[in-house]
């Protein structure tokens, strides 16, 4: 079968590979689309220290169940499904409180372990999530977990005001589950057509961070209490300070972009305030079947988050394009039909 390979950083090709083992408790699958995100991007520029090489990218995935072992979910062959792309060892201190996300020794499809883009797979049947959507929609459900697992982790309820820095695919899953919540839910962005997506996705506020001043509009959007939880989805140093200062008294932060620069506080604040102040990685079960309810429920713009979907044989020299321009380009989604 076929896969896209990216032998060393910058090379990238569509080759043979082997047919997917089938160990025990695992279905095999027909792959139908990949999603590519910045973490795909860095394993192609070569900037992300968990790759190793070759690697077969892509953790963003929608498939068709072929052989399924007898099992507890209701899978069965024909069915289209999603994947959680993580594992979890059960035994380190995470996984000992639950919370396998953010599992000491995880690895992930296409990081640590070859990925998803190739003509078929096997997955474990408890990593699988079949739902009544739609191909497309199936293959968003990983990247909206990522954005829904931050407004857990920020508590977000229908009575808080949220405001989201970075409206991108992992910022707008934060946009969208959080006003799933019910909550108010400000987008703050750079670039219009995210800003435009986001109001369709759910925000009630959208601030262009280019031409308004951020704090005098989060002042004016909340009578000058400031937003009860700030979603940093960025990872600069300048918008991790930035949620710290605008939050509000009592608020709390989640960050899930991190900074590839040191980032200096006042940290005063964080007393003053009395800040709740969060990490957020990965997802869990729990966000999966919440984005599916989310998408069940036809409250989320699918078409206008797709940037651009090309086939397999198209993928190289898409890969090469974005890693030129990355700013460019909105969600790539890679058909294999």
């Amino acid at each position: 079968m076929r896969a896209l390979v990216i032998e060393r950083p910058g090379d990238a090709r569509v080759t043979e590979v082997e047919e997917p083992a089938a160990p025990p408790n695992h279905a095999t699958m027909r792959v139908r689309r990949i999603g590519m995100c910045g973490t795909d991007l860095a394993t192609y520029l070569g900037t992300n220290p968990l790759v190793s090489y070759p690697r077969i990218p892509g953790h963003e995935v929608a498939a068709t169940l072929e052989h399924v072992p007898a099992n507890d979910f209701g899978l069965a062959g024909g069915m289209d499904v999603t994947m959680s792309p993580y594992t979890s060892c059960g035994v380190c201190s995470s996984c000992r409180q639950g919370r396998v996300n953010t599992c000491k020794r995880n690895q992930t499809l296409g990081v640590q372990r070859d990925g998803a883009l190739r003509e078929r797979m096997a997955m474990p049947v408890e990593k699988l999530y079949a739902a009544p959507l739609s191909i497309e929609e199936l293959c968003l459900v990983e990247p909206l977990t990522v954005g829904c697992h931050a407004v857990s982790r920020g508590r977000v309820t229908a009575d808080d005001v949220v405001a989201i820095f970075g409206c991108g695919g992992v910022g707008l899953g934060a946009v969208a589950a959080a006003a799933f919540r019910g909550a108010k839910v400000i987008g703050i962005d750079i670039d219009d057509h995210k800003l435009e997506v986001a109001a369709k996705a759910g925000a009630r506020e959208v601030v262009h961070s280019g031409r308004e001043n951020v704090h005098a509009r989060l002042e004016e959007l909340t009578s000058g209490h400031g937003p009860d939880v700030i979603i940093e989805a960025i990872g600069r140093p300048d918008t991790f300070r930035a949620a710290v200062d605008e939050v509000a008294f009592a608020g709390r932060v989640v960050y899930i972009g991190y900074a590839k620069e040191a980032v200096t506080y006042e940290t005063r604040l964080f007393v003053l305030k009395e800040l709740d102040i969060m990490g957020s990685r990965n997802a869990l079960p729990r966000d999966f079947e919440e984005v599916i309810r989310m998408l069940e429920g036809r409250r989320f713009p699918v078409a206008d988050a797709i940037g651009a979907t090309v086939s397999l044989d198209e993928a190289p020299g898409m890969l090469r394009k974005w890693s030129e321009n990355p700013s460019a380009f909105g969600k790539i989604m890679i058909t294999l039909d």
